[in-house]
């Protein structure tokens, strides 16, 4: 029985907290009072289990008739408050998060306080978890060879519970050992030792015991037995005490030291011929020299390599005159080369730029020989664990962090301590950042210009317009971008679209805040602090446009700079008003005037003169255009073009005038319609005038 449960009672001061309780599954229920097994002397309450997750019911019956309440343990999740029944009983469920692999797993009941002010009193209920676990072995074909391992995959019913050390058990018949790997496969390794029918009997344990009559634990599983034949190889198979041999120049020259088991026949100071194959004519792999017996019934040998060898490859033949005499097994490879080093930063693809940025997480693949016994390392820099890591002879991938604070500049790759000749420049992020760090000022406070989403009407005087840079919003915490290279495409434009002026900015740099991790290897003498005005840039100045001319900026990324477009933001500001005064020649034409004193209307007129100065309305929500009327003040000459010596109604009159006009700005000729009054000069009478009247627009 091994001690995987031990648990420390903590009786209550007084008289005891709990008179029962009762964990209750989706098969069973389990009872304080009759449901307990001493483990380490100390009673638990026993209940059987079926995943690793089982949700049970938890009810505890007070000794008096204070409330309860349950501390919390990460070894389960209480799902609901504890609650009181109609029993007298408190009520809730648990749900346990791994039973196979918790330890000390117990319950801590307490009461409140006292009305004197004694401490909470609490008292411990240990648990033990029971599950049923079953182990089988199927053996296709039951034939072994001394001194050949083979590997059996076990079947069973939990095999987490199974206790799976990895480690060999020696015995005089057989030696074997159990290994659990990542999927939760549990393979059985055996290696026989003697000839003949051999029964292999395997003593394994649980993680959780099992309940024996008596109430008594075990965490011993029945002995697995399997028979088997074992059958002597037709060569000896000699154990080297080294699994890994270099090929390089000085292990083919001078050897390597290796011990091999004694092959009775072995003759000192002999060289024996190393081969991949059985039959003659196999290929040279090596030559072994023998040259000291040792106590331990072994052979101190020099080994000289000439080949590259795999175990996965088949076993090695030592020989003697083309002829086999045992055989013996080890990886012989060649020295570790690196050849090529290529870098992966994330969502991209493998490139051979070396370059790594503070705070990012790359994937470095290493190309070349004998990798699989390398040692890499990076100068300061921690390898993270990974899934998709590979490892082999030609390749390794290793998934690096860097350090946010890094303070180098370059990042050494080693092998076992050596400088390999490769390094990881460390350079800084340079990805274009959102143009939320620009804003503009143009009348009102600045505003950032990714706000201003479509042309921008201002009513005022444009005194100049100011871009600002916030250097503090582009690197914020982990989260980098670098330098920042902008350039401003500046036009000014009058109010027919027609260009006026053109600046163009380059190579704006803007560098990140003292807020950045990496502020102080941003620092530069380019980098821009304080505003651009377009006044200091441009020969027309802003103050100085006409009503509705246009400032066009276009802000982008230098994309020269980045290897990718970056963000471009167009800020367009329009000089706006909202009426506009002009004077303004017409010809009111079959116009129904209304003297003073006269009874109705006249006759309609003929073609008249005005002359006004006249106010024009703009739309709000539109760029340049008119409403559909105006009002002005001036002089009628009525019937001004009628020269006939029969005309009475010519006469010149002060007026003040209302017109609607048409809104169609591609129409040549309009006829709008007046609407006015006034006083004529040669008669002195008031009137009244409406009508039509012809537009000629040039």
């Amino acid at each position: 029985m091994l001690p995987h449960l031990g648990a420390a009672q903590t009786a209550p001061v007084g008289p005891a907290l709990l008179r029962e309780a009762s964990l209750q599954t989706d098969t069973a229920t389990y009872l304080l009072s009759r449901n307990t097994v001493a483990v380490q002397g100390v009673p638990a309450l026993y209940f059987w289990y079926r995943r690793d997750d089982e949700t049970v019911e938890l009810r505890l019956y007070p000794a008096n008739a204070k409330p309860l309440r349950l501390r919390r343990n990460p070894d389960f999740q209480q799902l609901d408050s504890l609650t009181k029944e109609d029993d007298g009983g408190f009520r809730t469920r648990l749900k346990f998060q791994n039973l196979t692999s918790s330890r000390f797993l117990r319950l801590v009941v307490e009461q409140a306080a006292d009305s004197a002010g004694r401490a909470p009193r609490r008292e411990v209920l240990p648990l033990l978890p029971l599950v049923h676990t079953t182990l089988g072995l199927r053996v296709a074909d039951n034939e072994l060879f001394v001194g050949e391992e083979k590997v059996f995959e076990l079947t069973s019913s939990n095999a987490r519970n199974v206790h799976a050390t990895g480690e060999w058990v020696r015995g005089s018949e057989f030696d074997y050992r159990l290994v659990a790997e990542a999927n939760g496969t549990l393979r059985l390794h055996v290696l026989p030792n003697q000839l003949g029918p051999r029964t292999l009997a395997v003593k394994l344990q649980t993680e959780r015991p099992i309940l024996l009559p008596g109430n008594r634990i075990s965490y011993q599983l029945p002995v697995l037995k399997q028979e088997f034949n074992v059958k002597a190889s037709r060569l000896r198979f000699l154990s080297p005490d080294k699994r890994t041999v270099t090929l390089d120049d000085v292990s083919r020259r001078k050897g390597t030291e290796l011990i091999l088991d004694n092959g009775r026949s072995f003759e000192l100071h002999r060289t024996y011929r190393v081969e991949d194959q059985e039959e003659p004519g196999g290929t040279l792999i090596a030559e072994i020299f023998t040259r000291q017996f040792l106590s331990n019934d072994r052979v101190l040998c020099y080994l000289r390599p000439y080949n590259t060898h795999r175990q996965t490859e088949g076993y090695l033949y030592i020989k003697e005159n083309d002829a086999a005499r045992y055989l013996t097994n080890l990886d012989i490879t060649p020295q570790t080369v690196i050849r090529n080093v290529q870098v992966l930063h994330r969502g991209g693809e493998w490139t051979a730029g070396l370059s790594v940025s503070p705070g990012e997480t790359v994937d470095v693949r290493l190309e070349g020989e004998g990798l699989q016994k390398a040692r890499i390392s990076f100068e300061d820099l921690p390898v993270i664990p990974s899934d998709s890591s590979v490892r082999t002879d030609a390749r390794l991938v290793y998934r690096v962090r860097v350090p946010v604070s890094y303070d180098k500049r370059k990042s050494t790759i080693y092998n076992a301590g050596q400088a390999t000749g490769y390094t990881l420049n460390i350079k800084e992020f340079q990805r274009p950042h959102p143009l939320d760090f620009v804003s503009v000022a143009y009348g009102d406070a600045a505003r950032p210009i990714t706000r201003l989403n479509g042309p921008v009407l201002y009513d005022g005087t444009i005194r100049d317009v100011v871009f600002q840079f916030t250097p503090i919003a582009i690197d914020k915490g982990d989260l980098l971008f670098g330098k920042q290279y902008l350039s401003f495409e500046i036009r000014t434009l009058n109010s027919k679209g027609e260009l006026i002026e053109l600046r163009n900015v380059e190579s704006l740099l803007v560098c990140p805040g003292d807020n950045s991790p990496r502020a102080t290897f941003y620092q530069d003498k380019q980098c821009r602090t304080d505003p651009l005005s377009l006044n200091s840039l441009l020969g027309r100045k802003t103050y100085d446009l006409d009503e509705w001319s246009r400032i066009q900026v276009i802000v982008k990324h230098q994309s020269s700079q980045y290897g990718e477009p970056g963000y471009t933001q167009t800020v367009e500001l329009v000089l706006k008003r909202r009426y506009k005064f002009d004077i303004d020649v017409s010809f009111p034409a079959g116009l129904l005037t209304r003297k003073q004193g006269d009874s109705g209307f006249g006759d309609l007129g003929g073609i008249s003169l005005a002359t006004l100065a006249q106010f024009s309305f703009y739309s709000p929500n539109k760029i340049n255009r008119l409403r559909p009327y105006k009002i002005g003040a001036g002089f009628v000459a009525l019937n001004a073009f009628n020269l006939g010596s029969s005309s009475t109604n010519r006469d010149l009159g002060v007026v003040i005038l209302g017109s609607v006009y048409p809104t169609r700005r591609e129409a040549k000729f309009t006829f709008p319609l007046y609407l006015g009054g006034g006083f004529l000069l040669g008669t002195s009478r008031w009137f009244y005038m409406l009508g039509p009247g012809i537009g000629v627009r040039l």
